[in-house]
């Protein structure tokens, strides 16, 4: 695509990067093919191709409207387009470059700007995020029907995380809303690797990956978290550790970028890049151990991949095999491509559009008749555990419930 940016777009920080990327799309369409939002509207600016035209017309000095970033907005961010690209076009780059710029130069309405400032500083903060939802949860039997959606019924309390022990050591990505609302999928995940010969160690200081501020526009105030949890990481890095374990795809996918997002940060360029290299999503470390196929005739399961796990990490199929191995009968999911409507913090800034997914996903993940539904991102399970009619858990929990004790040395 040929591109002419203007002046005062070739003095942003990335700019080159714009070019390249907006230079790299053929325009031929196929990415509103398995565009979710694009599927729904119909509207051709609320598929990539019609954001990337709006972006490239920002950045050569056409007007910036609250239109325009309204349909940035809309957005889900799901990469799907990316998976069906065959240019290899950047598009959730070039999307952060053009929401970072339309942010600067459109003022949205009072009722977005306290919106999004409030998720800022509630689900980053791990602490306020759990006090907040357990004052929801004691009285949301009063909460108007809407908001009592958003306020999951208390979940089932974490088991008891085993000492380290072992030599092998991994770092885990806590989360920030996490610990709350699925408390024990980490506590899952450590049994898990325990078993397997592998301890996890705590990390003081870390904390919220980022993605929250940066994907609502706030990105240097998501790139200060990533140094934090870089600096929080180092020490155990530098002890040895062999992997940070993601048990959220949504942070996984993000702090898989800390390399690329600070590469031009001479104090942490080289430790980001490190960063990235040693973060695995839980189904990369336990594809890569020696798993015994655990036989058949376990619970018929759907398994929703998230799409910041098959479209930003590109890891489609690695836990619906390991899921097999151990005897799980996996129920057929239409359209398993498409995204459940979370989106992180989407659910909340654009919960029409949301709705309208994630009726879709279930009718879709429901439709094999499962006994439950797993999945591997926890918007994904909270949003999806909202509508459906089968318990929504983490695939991990299962594997715990099923992968027998280590032999004793």
């Amino acid at each position: 695509m040929q591109t002419n940016l203007s002046d005062q777009a070739k003095q942003l920080p990335r700019a080159d990067e714009a070019e390249r990327i907006l230079r790299s799309c053929v325009h031929c369409g196929f990415c509103n093919a398995t565009c979710p939002t694009y599927q729904v509207l119909g509207d051709e600016l609320d598929g990539p191709r019609g954001r990337i035209y709006l972006i490239k017309s920002l950045l050569e000095g056409g007007e910036a409207t609250a239109r325009t970033q309204q349909h940035l907005d809309r957005c889900l961010t799901c990469r799907n387009c990316e998976t069906t690209c065959p240019s290899g076009v950047e598009y959730h780059t070039l999307l952060d470059i053009g929401r970072e710029e339309i942010e600067r130069r459109v003022r949205r309405p009072l009722s977005q700007r306290l919106l999004r400032g409030g998720l800022r500083q509630v689900v980053p903060r791990r602490m306020v995020f759990a006090t907040l939802l357990r004052i929801g949860q004691a009285v949301r039997g009063l909460l108007p029907a809407a908001i009592r959606a958003k306020v999951p019924a208390r979940a089932p309390a974490a088991g008891a995380r085993p000492a380290p022990r072992h030599e092998r050591r991994m770092l885990m990505l806590e989360g920030c809303v996490q610990p709350s609302l699925s408390p024990n999928t980490n506590a899952a995940t450590a049994r898990v690797l325990d078993r397997l010969g592998i301890s996890i160690v705590e990390a003081g200081g870390a904390g919220c990956c980022g993605a929250t501020d940066y994907h609502l526009n706030d990105q240097q105030k998501g790139l200060d978290r990533a140094r934090r949890n870089i600096d929080a990481w180092w020490p155990a890095i530098e002890a040895g550790a062999q992997a940070i374990v993601q048990t959220a795809s949504g942070c996984g996918a993000f702090v898989k970028e800390y390399g690329h997002l600070l590469r031009h940060d001479p104090a942490y360029a080289h430790k980001a890049r490190r960063v990235s290299e040693l973060a695995l999503d839980i189904s990369e470390v336990l594809r890569a151990e020696k798993l015994q196929d655990l036989g058949s005739g376990k619970a018929k399961i759907a398994f929703h991949c998230p799409c910041t796990l098959q479209h930003a990490q590109k890891l489609g199929g690695a836990v619906e095999d390991i899921l097999g191995r151990f005897g799980f009968d996996l129920a057929p999911v239409p359209n398993a491509h498409l995204c459940c409507g979370s989106a992180g913090t989407y659910s909340i800034t654009e919960p029409e559009l949301s709705n309208t997914l994630r009726r879709n996903k279930v009718e879709a993940l429901e439709s094999g008749g499962p006994e439950l539904i797993a999945t591997a991102n926890i918007g994904c399970q909270t949003h999806l555990a909202g509508a459906a009619r089968v318990p929504v858990r983490h695939w991990i929990e299962l594997i715990d419930a099923h992968l027998p004790p280590r032999p004793s040395a």
